[in-house]
């Protein structure tokens, strides 16, 4: 118990605090009905790209962003987000963790709705992934631009985690892969964005890569 403890208390507080967001209303929505459930999980905020583009309810690009479909995908999602995220925020400062995260994974979620629009095979989507895999390419832009230079991080570790993870999910079924790449490239642009800002004049530390 005090190891679990310990381990909550050095997490960075944003991260920390958009988990807790997610298994809290994972909680809520679990005791209310059954997350599975596309239809149940649509009348509370899931992506459908139809109600979005025709009847424009543009919330659901921010609110599916906290739905999971079972504990499994919020476990999986959860997990990766409490270690990555908690290494993005140390590096970027919460702020721009904050627009990172929130801005790679509404912008996976406007490409997913576009490709729905475009084919016409619609589905109810839900889910971090999107803003996970903003974070993971955030990660990799700042150990580009670093040439490596970042404690347990190198190109190569990099590259292989982009690569597996892009793999998952062009070999899993019911993943919008339009979300996870709208959401790692977008994450990997705004991290150069952000990152170019602070040296633009000059070389500085990705120590100083923070608020």
């Amino acid at each position: 118990m005090q190891e679990a403890i310990d381990f909550l208390k050095n997490r960075q507080p944003v991260n920390l605090a958009l988990v807790l967001v997610n298994i809290i209303v994972f909680l809520v929505l679990s005791f209310m009905g059954d997350t599975e459930n596309g239809y149940f999980m649509l009348l509370h905020g899931a992506d459908y790209a139809p109600y979005v583009v025709e009847y424009g309810q543009y919330y659901r690009l921010v609110t599916c962003m906290f739905l999971h479909f079972g504990i499994q995908h919020l476990f999986n999602n959860m997990l990766v987000l409490i270690f990555l995220g908690d290494d993005l925020e140390r590096l970027a400062g919460k702020l721009r963790f904050l627009l990172i995260y929130f801005g790679g994974g509404i912008v996976g979620n406007i490409v997913s709705v576009a490709y729905d629009m475009r084919t016409g095979e619609y589905s109810v989507s839900a889910g971090a992934s999107g803003a996970v895999f903003a974070v993971i390419g955030a990660l990799a832009a700042v150990v580009l631009l670093n040439r490596g230079k970042i404690p347990a991080y190198t190109r190569k570790r990099m590259l292989l985690m982009v690569s597996l993870s892009v793999l998952q999910g062009l070999t899993a079924s019911g993943v919008d892969n339009c979300a996870h790449i709208g959401g790692l490239v977008s994450g990997f642009l705004l991290a150069m964005l952000f990152h170019r800002k602070l040296t633009f004049e000059a070389r500085i530390p990705v120590e100083d890569f923070r608020d």
